[in-house]
């Protein structure tokens, strides 16, 4: 006779089995909302009931806040479910903030983005369908494994499948908005698993339109020549064919060794408009230019990735062997109508602006663990990566009707090739029960070639430590310091001295004097309960920044990338959970402050102030028939000694309802419910005071149905090997 038991525990099931008694550890039971199956559960003694599976029921938080300082961010079944990419899952995640510049982590700065635990490139980021996401890992401390670019780790975990058998998902999303015509994405996904093979696919659509408007406003005092320019820039971009793609498998010789092979990829197809209007008054000149350009931009991006995995022993020893190659291709050809205006006089000018851009990045790593107790370990590795990068621009101008011309200061070629090779090592054990630490260092050896309208060789050997040690002081609480350090090497385009036309006085130019940043990073957390608290200071050279500096001529800008000296910054973090039977609660309370000194550009230095962040998510269960979810973030003025942002917030409401013995979920989000996220503010630079202000798409209703199918094969639970535990222990 077979019983089934329904039970709502932790991590440790005691059951009875006739007259024997069996204590089986269950582990990576979190809260959940959702069903988390134990099948068949063999026990080795004679007994005549047996326990044939354990159904736990319990509520998923949004994130986890674990005690190596990691947050953990559920994707699945949460209302980060209802985005349609990665970026947008980011910039709902928790301590992350998405601007125009890149992603960045809150108290720390940019981050570079892993993939199951292999760093990509943000190509092969866009790559990825949001439906495929099941975890975001935010590291903010991370140790000499990781690659020493960047000064956080986000690491994307991809559902898998361990079940014989099939199941997959298809998501349907219908977005609306006031500020943009409407779009709509179509994400499929499917995983196949039979004995040794296992195989998954993916595919994602998106098609409509979207819009952004950048409003910029110059000024120079009266004294010098009463400048002002007052730019308003509106681009609407046409969705004509985003599709993403991913189809690997992988193969198990047995249970501790396994080799996996994927190809990923994605297909753009850009258009539409970007709409310009430039009015400049000065003591010498009351001129208005305006300017359109019809967009045409094809993008392609593929990748392909083999991996090799083993365990070597039931303690923890692994070997990891991957390589990865990707081929990033882009074609530009916009035509320009520009209109201009000066002092009464009327001209008009037609552009045509044809650009090729290749990026190819091959890189190849190997990780061994050796494992010499369940509390001491030693790591070790390499991996070496290679990038090209070239573009081409051609610029050509028909002035007042006349034929095109190619414009020499607007063309040029660009070459970029850089090699970073790279070893490390971390040792990790305990000094007693209840105090365990860490000790690692890496070394990295770049070496890049720039050629363009200029040449450049350089190469650099740079070595990062890294440490940490851990005390539990009770069972409730623990306490914990880290050290870290890290450096930000400039984009490939950033050194690119091509000038890119943006308006008839605006242009884009690259920087190849640009350093690399190094940043020292110090950690102090403690977490008593459910409860994490963290303070940190970082302290950089020769971060790298952005500005609109005056050009050769008196009434242009360029916009360029620049080091300035240095930033210190300082950061406290508090996580606060919440929940009872209908009601799940994270949130966060987290507060920097941050000071620029500048020496090379003459930037009006200004008081730096604390910045405050806020971030709440709510889950709501209405009688187990729908769930309404909510989530809000607030980021306060910031105020960093050259810079000043304006406060920015975002408010989202969702609800969801499962139909069908949970097949079909249909889920209604409105995003920015009062168009807060919108970045604005401020600077001074040598005599001129710009403004910004950017309105973005993020004010949007969307219906999200997604309808899951398979069948899945259950597979007895037999291996009680205490290997298995190991992988889940806290770096």
């Amino acid at each position: 006779m077979k019983r089934k038991n329904l039970l709502i525990i932790p991590l440790v099931l005691i059951s009875l089995l006739g007259n024997a008694q069996a204590i089986n550890t269950i582990s990576g039971i979190t809260n959940s909302n959702k069903q988390v199956v134990k099948d068949t559960i063999k026990i080795s003694q004679k007994s005549t009931v047996d326990l044939d599976e354990v159904k736990v029921v319990s509520k998923v938080p949004l994130f986890t806040s674990k005690s190596n300082g990691t947050v953990e961010v559920n994707v699945a079944n949460t209302i980060l479910a209802t985005s349609t990419s990665v970026i947008e899952i980011l910039s709902k995640s928790p301590n992350v903030i998405v601007a125009e510049n890149g992603v960045s982590v809150f108290g720390k700065g940019e981050a570079i983005i892993y993939l199951n635990g292999v760093q990509i490139t943000n190509e092969r980021l866009a790559s990825i369908s949001a439906s495929q996401i099941k975890k975001i890992e935010i590291i903010s401390n991370p140790s000499s494994k990781y690659d020493a670019e960047g000064k956080a780790v986000i690491n994307v975990i991809t559902v898998a499948n361990f079940e014989e058998g099939y199941k997959g998902a298809v998501n349907q999303y219908y977005t609306v908005s006031d500020f943009s015509a409407p779009s709509a994405t179509t994400n499929a996904n499917i995983n196949y698993k039979k004995k040794k093979i296992s195989l998954i696919g993916s595919y994602g659509l998106l098609l409509g339109e979207t819009r952004e408007i950048l409003n910029t406003t110059r000024t120079r005092p009266p004294e010098i020549d009463n400048f002002k320019s007052k730019l308003k820039t509106d681009w609407e971009r046409e969705y004509k064919n985003f599709s993403n793609y991913t189809l690997g498998g992988q193969y198990d010789f047995n249970e501790k060794k396994n080799i996996s092979v994927e190809y990923s990829g994605y297909s753009n197809s850009l258009g539409g408009t970007t709409k310009s209007e430039n009015s400049i008054t000065s003591n010498t000149m009351d001129g208005f230019f305006k300017s359109k350009i019809d967009n045409d931009v094809i993008t392609n991006n593929n990748s392909i990735s083999a991996n090799y995995n083993t365990k070597i022993d039931s303690l923890g020893t692994s070997l990891f062997i991957g390589t990865q190659y990707s081929l990033f291709d882009s074609e530009t050809d916009d035509y320009i109508d520009e209109k201009n205006s000066v002092n009464g006089e009327q001209s008009f000018r037609n552009l045509n602006n044809k650009i090729g851009h290749k990026i190819k990045v091959f890189s190849t790593q190997t990780d061994y663990t050796k494992a010499f107790s369940s509390k001491s370990r030693l790591d070790f590795g390499a991996k070496y990566s290679a990038v090209e990068n070239k573009s081409n621009s051609d610029f050509y101008v028909a002035e007042n009707g006349n034929p095109f011309i190619l414009d020499e200061q607007l063309s040029n070629d660009f070459e970029y090739q850089e090699m970073i090779s790279a070893a490390y090592m971390n040792y990790a054990g305990e000094i007693n029960e209840k105090t365990n630490y860490g000790i690692g260092i890496r070394s990295e050896f770049t070496k890049y070639d720039l050629n363009t309208i200029i040449q450049k060789r350089e190469d650099y050997l740079d070595f990062f430590p890294s440490a940490y040690i851990n005390m539990k002081l009770s069972e409730k609480a623990q306490i914990r310091a880290s050290y870290s350090s890290r450096i930000t090497r400039p984009r490939y385009q950033a050194l690119n001295p091509t000038i890119i036309y943006q308006d008839a006085f605006t242009t884009i130019e690259g920087n190849p004097e640009l350093k690399p940043e190094r940043t020292q990073s110090f950690e102090i957390s403690t977490s008593i309960s459910k409860y994490n608290f963290k303070v940190g200071y970082n302290y950089t050279t020769d971060p790298i920044s952005g500005a609109a500096l005056e050009g050769d001529n008196e009434n242009s800008y360029v916009l360029k990338t620049i080091n300035l000296s240095t930033l210190k910054s300082y950061f406290a973090s508090l996580s606060v959970p919440y929940g009872n039977d209908w009601w799940t609660s994270m949130n966060t309370v987290n507060v920097s402050y941050d000071e620029f000194v500048s020496n090379d550009i003459i930037f009006s230095i200004k008081e730096s102030k604390p910045l405050y962040y806020f971030y709440s998510s709510n889950q709501f269960d209405i009688k187990k028939v729908f769930k309404v979810q909510l989530l809000g973030w607030y980021l306060g003025e910031k105020y960093d000694g050259l810079f000043y942002r304006k406060s920015r917030s975002l408010l989202t409401l969702g609800v969801e309802k499962n139909f069908f013995n949970q097949s079909l979920k249909v889920k209604i989000m409105a995003n920015d419910i009062f168009h807060k996220d919108k970045p604005e503010g401020n600077y001074e630079v040598g005599q001129t005071f710009v403004e910004y202000g950017r309105t973005l798409n993020t004010d949007y209703y969307r219906l999200i149905l997604t309808y899951n199918f398979g069948k899945l094969k259950k597979v007895n639970y037999g291996n009680t090997s205490s290997g298995e535990s190991e992988s889940g222990r806290a770096q």
